[in-house]
């Protein structure tokens, strides 16, 4: 006779080795636990009765001790362009927005790591919504393998890169996102390399270092936006809190730490941040961590007066900060006529 455990929770939420031990007490064996961790997250069995090499006793017994927070398509959009844009519902019906990015080299998956946002960033559409909760790590691990299977739908091709620059603030979700992308990353999981994902934040400087001291080995990318105090404050208020000093210090010991360039993200908005003035501000900052540039065409939204800087002024910018010395890439903008363009995530599909 197999005991029914006392309270049924989400069996992902729960680590190999407790699981272990969960399955001993209630008279099961521990070779069962690691064959449902593999159903789980290496091939992505989406319920217990899809695990056919177990018994049906044995699934029956899961069904009435454990449950699923699984997360489901609710929608999709698609940009002329081929940038699909998914309303991603969770479990308990909240709604959050991931990305599938098609280029000639890459095929890439933008996923949120938070139901809304707290930053409040002054041009971006997600910071004009409420944060309602961190999202399961389970839960943005099912973002990735369901725009992995879209990509592979959809132009037969895998996903290669994930950017965690959807909706949220990855660093504020810290835990849940480190716990995700070790099961992104894992052979027992997807079995990317932790070299193709990158993690934008808004600027923790604590948060930072302790990636730092964690040894990740993804990318880190800092949306910066302007590279004075004053400037940065006034489109992103975490800037009050962690000023660029702060931020300086901890990318310095991010690279001391990891030995992994960081990327500056640049969203170039007209008269707002893209004068030679601030491009001798960004090349001032830019000097001082090892960094690479990415100057992104703005994306306008209805809650915001910013626009694009036009194509030739943001040419100009970039060569200015490339004259000294510093890598600068220029990122046109995927999605816009579905507000699926960086920026513009606000469940609006």
């Amino acid at each position: 006779m197999h005991l029914k455990l006392a309270d049924k929770i989400d069996i992902r939420s729960i680590p190999i080795a407790e699981l272990i031990t969960q399955f001993e007490t209630a008279g099961q064996k521990a070779f069962r636990a690691k064959q449902v961790h593999e159903w789980l997250w290496k091939k992505g069995a989406r319920s217990f009765d899809e695990m056919t090499n177990l018994s049906l006793e044995f699934r029956n017994w899961l069904n009435d001790n454990y449950t699923l927070h699984l997360v489901s398509i609710y929608a999709t959009q698609t940009s002329t362009d081929g940038t699909i844009k998914l309303a991603l519902k969770l479990h308990d019906d909240a709604i959050v927005e991931g990305v599938l990015i098609p280029t000639e080299k890459r095929m890439t998956a933008c996923v949120s790591s938070q139901v809304g946002c707290s930053l409040s960033c002054k041009f971006c559409a997600t910071g004009f919504l409420k944060r309602m909760r961190n999202l399961e790590a389970s839960e943005i691990y099912d973002q990735v393998l369901l725009i992995h299977q879209l990509a592979l739908k959809t132009y037969n091709i895998p996903l290669t890169n994930i950017v965690f620059m959807g909706m949220g603030e990855p660093l504020l979700n810290y835990n849940n996102v480190l716990s995700s992308i070790d099961k992104i990353t894992s052979p027992e999981g997807l079995g990317m390399s932790p070299h193709r994902i990158t993690v934008s934040t808004a600027g923790i400087a604590k948060m930072i270092k302790k990636l730092a001291d964690d040894e990740v080995r993804f990318n880190l990318a800092l949306s910066l936006h302007a590279a004075t105090n004053e400037k940065r404050s006034a489109i992103m208020p975490i800037n009050d809190s962690n000023p660029l000093e702060d931020l300086t210090e901890a990318l310095q010991y991010f690279y001391r730490k990891t030995r992994n360039k960081i990327t500056l993200e640049y969203a170039v908005m007209n008269d707002t941040n893209d004068g030679t003035a601030e491009a001798d501000e960004l090349i001032k900052f830019a000097k001082k961590v090892h960094c690479k540039v990415n100057l992104i065409e703005y994306n306008a939204i209805d809650l915001a007066d910013y626009k694009s800087s036009d194509k030739d002024k943001i040419a100009q910018f970039a060569e200015r900060v490339e004259a000294k010395g510093i890598v600068v890439n220029i990122r046109r903008s995927r999605g816009k006529d579905i507000d699926a363009a960086c920026g513009q995530l606000a469940n609006k599909i």
